[in-house]
């Protein structure tokens, strides 16, 4: 390593290099991919430790004032070596609590300083995360933690309330900074585990079922997705120690967490965690924090292109964003006013860096939603509901893999407490992603569309089992069936289709569905709320009275074009907007 009086060891039977630091450490490997080799290190905490221990100097943490962040209105620029610094010191408090490798700590920090010292003191001793949302209602907090086991919870004063009301009954909770109480679990350390196969953190994700999973994410894992990120090459290609990542997606998330966090960890860069996206003041932090790559959802370009010209808006150093799931429509359009390319890209929770794509090093043509390059470890195929390969340019399932003997190489390590759902999503060795892609003749995969009964809104992935059974509640509702729209500004909205017990005159419907509304509210998080509701006589079932999922997207597209729903997109704005507004006068 540059700077570093290190030196290699090469073991005879695997593909890697083992290079120790000068205390020792084994902190890296080197894996050879396509004839060159890549530098990593067994853990994010690893990663980081190198560069705080080399560079200590390097800006890490950077949030200029014109982020606007309520907890920081000066901004701040924290380095590798003070947050090293702070990592030591809760690691220390940690380990003396009894915490130990194979543990869990829950964390409710949003994307604050306070996020990354506890990801990293954590990672240091080998305890798991359980990153939470803030958006959460109790109940899911409550299923989440239930679920995780999670020994302790680390919150924001701020979040007190949601705490106390969804706390489970085996966790304890505790401010930052406050005194860490004993570990009472009684379970061996898992010292038998490579550093790089344990797990690092548990993330939920929403997929076909009713409740979220738990994807258990190992040090690997991490360490794949930010290879993957940092290794895209061509317009992507990052520099050394200069680089700065704006993201306003949250910490609990794998792109946030994986690809920005550990993949400047990596590079040496920093990190510019913004708290959320503030279209306004968006141009002015960007150009203010110096940042050289911003991160974006397909709703981020939608939204910057409504607004009017920004004196700041071509005084920044941005040479390229990571923008999954763009607009086709607006892409050129933004590149052309905003002067830096976007790189469209795939990639699951499930997956990450292992099955991952992008269009960082090929031209494709304008107008199509292309999701680029296969990574040349990754194995795929394209299948119809037979399971047989389709044609080039025809839709089909997009199946995944690692190349090479162990397939799930770089994967997540599983759904938690339910290996019947992960060996379904391996099933004939490979990973069923459930999403429609074609190829064309130069080996670039194009989206078409997912068989996940899924709605994907502004990145965030809603499972309409669960928003199905939240509006059911209601007592007037009959039956009900959900469905994605599509949405200008956030990809996808939430499209409900209601068969009411009883009729209800067409006066009364505007205010029925904003009763539905807000009583779903009491359980569902702000985004999983319906954005329309469309009063129907019957929900579309097949012979069997199975619900016909596709008759129901095409029923609720047709409603949203004829203006035969209750828009309550304003109504749910409005709840967002009375939830901030609490959360506000709380802190």
């Amino acid at each position: 390593m540059p700077g570093q009086d290190t030196h290699a060891g090469i073991d005879p039977n695997t593909s890697y290099i083992i290079v120790l630091a000068p205390d020792q450490t084994p902190c890296y490997f080197m894996l050879k991919i396509s004839g060159r080799y890549t530098v990593h290190s067994t853990s994010p905490y690893d990663a980081f430790r190198s560069k705080a221990l080399s560079r200590p100097d390097l800006p890490f943490l950077i949030a200029p004032a014109s982020a606007g962040l309520p907890y920081a209105p000066d901004g701040f620029r924290l380095t590798y070596g003070e947050i090293h610094d702070a990592c030591s010191e809760l690691g220390d408090r940690v380990r003396a609590a009894g915490y130990k490798a194979g543990d869990r700590i829950a964390l409710l920090l949003e994307n604050r300083p306070e996020f990354f010292v506890h990801w990293l003191a954590l990672n240091s001793i080998g305890v798991s995360i359980v990153p939470l949302n803030p958006d959460m209602r109790p109940e899911e907090l409550h299923f989440q933690l239930q679920v995780s086991g999670a020994d302790l919870v680390v919150a924001l004063p701020e979040y007190s309330d949601l705490v106390v009301k969804g706390l489970s009954e085996t966790a304890t909770a505790i401010l930052p900074g406050e005194p860490i109480p004993p570990c009472d679990r009684k379970q061996e350390a898992q010292t038998d585990l490579k550093e790089a196969d344990r797990e690092c953190a548990l993330l939920f994700t929403s997929g076909s079922s009713g409740k979220p999973k738990a994807c258990i994410l190992s040090n690997l894992y991490f360490m794949t997705l930010a290879d993957w990120y940092v290794t895209q090459g061509g317009i992507a290609e990052m520099g050394e120690d200069c680089e700065v990542a704006l993201t306003p997606l949250p910490f609990f998330h794998m792109n946030a967490l994986g690809c920005t966090a550990v993949g400047m960890m990596i590079k040496g860069g920093a990190v510019v965690p913004l708290d959320r996206f503030h279209a306004r003041r968006w141009w002015r932090t960007v150009a203010d924090s110096g940042a050289t790559i911003v991160h974006c959802l397909g709703v981020i370009p939608a939204i910057l292109l409504q607004l009017p010209e920004d004196p700041c808006e071509r005084s920044h150093k941005v040479r390229f964003a990571l923008g999954p799931g763009v607009d086709a429509r607006h892409k050129s359009v933004f590149e052309a006013r905003y002067g830096f390319p976007i790189v469209e890209a795939w990639a699951m929770t499930e997956t990450g860096g292992a099955a991952a794509t992008t269009t960082a090093s090929d031209p494709y043509e304008p107008g199509k939603r292309c999701i680029g390059r296969p990574r040349s470890t990754m194995d795929y195929r394209l299948v119809d509901d037979v399971g047989q390969e389709v044609e080039i340019g025809e839709p089909g399932e997009l199946l995944v893999r690692t190349k090479g003997e162990n397939p799930r190489h770089g994967f997540f390590s599983g759904y938690f407490s339910d290996a019947p759902a992960t060996e379904e999503a391996w099933a004939g060795g490979w990973f069923h992603t459930g999403d429609l892609v074609s190829a064309d003749a130069k080996g670039l995969l194009y989206f078409f569309d997912r068989k996940k009964s899924v709605v994907r809104r502004s990145g965030e992935n809603i499972a309409v089992l669960e928003v199905e059974a939240a509006l059911a509640n209601y007592p007037a509702i009959k039956a009900v069936a959900v469905a994605p729209v599509a949405d200008d500004l956030r990809g996808e909205e939430v499209f409900a289709l209601v068969v009411l017990k009883d009729a209800e005159g067409d006066a009364g419907r505007d205010k029925l569905a904003n009763d539905v509304l807000v009583h779903a509210a009491q359980s569902l998080s702000y985004h999983k709320l319906p954005g329309y509701i469309a009063f129907v006589q019957a929900l579309p079932v097949g012979s069997t009275q199975k619900l016909q999922r596709g008759v129901v997207k095409e029923q609720a597209a047709l409603a949203l074009s004829e203006g035969a729903c209750v828009d309550l997109r304003s109504s749910k704005a409005a709840i967002r907007k009375h939830e901030q507004l609490a959360t506000s006068d709380q802190s």
